[in-house]
């Protein structure tokens, strides 16, 4: 059976996550406009730089709760690789979509904000109310993705 847009975008999304590097959740995201696919990322670390599978995790080490203290991260989350990587080839995300594995964190959350997205389309659940909390007064339609109940494309 053909999948419907949703299904299409977010089989894409897992695909693209499975190049993450991080060792605790792996990510990953594609940004679309008018059903085509602008950009996609994944987490890890920045460019040239060692891999936190590689030297080990920080935040691990310091037994930090998920969710909690992104400044001790090496990685880029996977929206904010989505959003660079139009960035850096000139592409325009006013008014797109974003397909992510994981729901925004609140860095993730302002990024998409500023960069005009207009719609998350999520499947994994993130421990950081306050990213929901501004994504709903910017009004960003978010929608928790589940196979075979939603098109909203």
């Amino acid at each position: 059976m053909r999948p419907s847009w949703d299904e299409y975008f977010m089989e894409i999304a897992e695909v693209v996550k499975k190049r993450s590097t991080c060792v605790r959740r792996q990510v990953g995201a594609i940004i679309v406009k008018d059903k085509q696919i602008l950009t996609t990322g994944y987490n890890g670390a920045p460019k040239n730089l060692e891999h936190c599978q590689n030297i080990g995790c920080k935040r691990e080490q310091m037994n930090v709760p998920s969710g909690e203290r992104h400044e001790l991260c090496r990685a880029l989350h996977a929206e904010q690789n989505a959003i660079i990587q139009a960035a850096y080839n000139g592409v325009s995300i006013k008014g797109a979509t974003l397909y992510v594995t994981t729901r925004p964190c609140v860095l993730c959350a302002k990024m998409c904000i500023n960069a005009g997205i207009t719609k998350i389309v999520y499947s994994g659940d993130y421990p950081d109310e306050m990213s929901t909390q501004l994504l709903n007064e910017a009004n960003v339609k978010m929608v928790k993705f589940e196979s075979g109940k939603n098109s909203t494309v």
